[in-house]
């Protein structure tokens, strides 16, 4: 209001009134414009309407992250069996004891295998799936369904029934001897040579419903006028999406990456369902989680078991600060108006 009350002023007046009002403003002389009107309720409003939609997640998240965080850190410092307050206080015994022990060696070594895998494997199927179900299809619907449903089922119903399939007298291998294939029958869980595989194959056929979903969901905000234009010049298909469906997807994809990053680093229940606390370790799938279970709640050793948590989350943390300066820095400047305005 007081914009257009200024603009018709400025309308209305004379040449000359003008030319005196650039003097007066030139020499300092002009009084300042009035102070626009406060929203109701001034500062303090604001700041209590923040404090009411902000302050129920703040305290929700500071008692259940922040708090646990913090006291996992503190317990990680003493020899505690999990009741009572913790007395022996043994400082960074129990993190040397991690840092040096083998064992976790191997599971951080199985937990970085499996990202890799987990991108190598997953990334490149889903796209494709994700490619052919964005096409007008028969049956559309249902492929879409039965795609998405094992990441919806139970960790324990997952563990379970491929345990049971996978074992040297399970499904898998009499289906096998039944198509006269005896000499892929296999020792599939135990056998360090291909228990990692094997979990690689269920963990891609678990999740990837989710991966081709998301997918799905960034290639139906790209413009179809893109692809139309490119067919009309000449591009050919497979052209089409290496040049335009590949970089507008590429937000998408590293949102994903992100996400099945972290989640390969907590992999937890499918290798302790399926293998065990013991049968992990020697078969090869162990993994920062599974030590986590079997060194520090399973021996009674819970200020060791902290300390496991702590590192978890410490490597955990430093990946998704590494990715976020690296990879997603791209996306969340662009979604920063205060910075995509400099």
């Amino acid at each position: 209001m007081l914009q257009t009350q200024v603009s018709s002023s400025d309308e209305t007046d004379t040449p000359a009134d003008l030319a005196d009002r650039e003097a007066r403003r030139a020499t300092g002389t002009l009084p300042p414009p009035p102070s626009p009107v406060r929203a109701r309720g001034g500062v303090w409003g604001a700041r209590a309407e923040i404090a009411l939609l902000v302050g129920p997640a703040l305290i929700v998240f500071l008692a259940f992250v922040i708090f646990p965080i913090v006291m996992a850190a503190y317990y990680g410092f003493f020899s505690w069996q999990g009741y009572g307050v913790p007395t022996e206080f043994v400082g960074f015994r129990n993190y040397l004891t991690i840092i040096q022990d083998p064992t976790f060696h191997d599971a951080l070594r199985h937990n970085a295998i499996i990202v890799v895998l987990s991108l190598v494997l997953q990334g490149p199927v889903a796209i494709l799936l994700a490619l052919l179900l964005n096409q007008k299809l028969r049956g559309q619907s249902i492929i879409r369904v039965l795609i998405f449903v094992p990441y919806v089922i139970s960790e324990v119903v997952v563990g379970t029934g491929w345990s049971l399939m996978l074992q040297t007298n399970g499904a898998v291998n009499g289906l096998l001897e039944k198509v006269g294939l005896e000499s892929f029958t296999q020792d599939w869980l135990s056998n360090p040579d291909i228990a990692i595989w094997t979990l690689m194959a269920i963990i891609t056929w678990k999740y990837i419903g989710f991966a081709v979903i998301l997918f799905l969901a960034g290639l139906q905000g790209i413009p179809e006028e893109l692809s139309e234009a490119a067919a009309i010049d000449g591009a050919s298909y497979w052209q089409i999406q290496r040049s335009i469906t590949l970089p507008l997807l590429a937000p998408t994809l590293r949102i994903w990456a992100f996400l099945s990053i972290i989640g390969a680093l907590q992999l937890f229940d499918l290798v302790y369902i399926i293998w065990g606390q013991y049968v992990s370790a020697t078969a090869g799938t162990s993994t920062m989680a599974t030590y986590l279970v079997t060194n520090g709640r399973n021996a009674g050793s819970y200020g060791f078991g902290n300390a496991v948590a702590v590192v978890l989350f410490l490597i955990s943390l430093v990946v998704a600060l590494i990715y976020q300066r690296f990879v997603l820095r791209r996306d969340t400047d662009g979604a920063l108006t205060g910075k995509a305005g400099r």
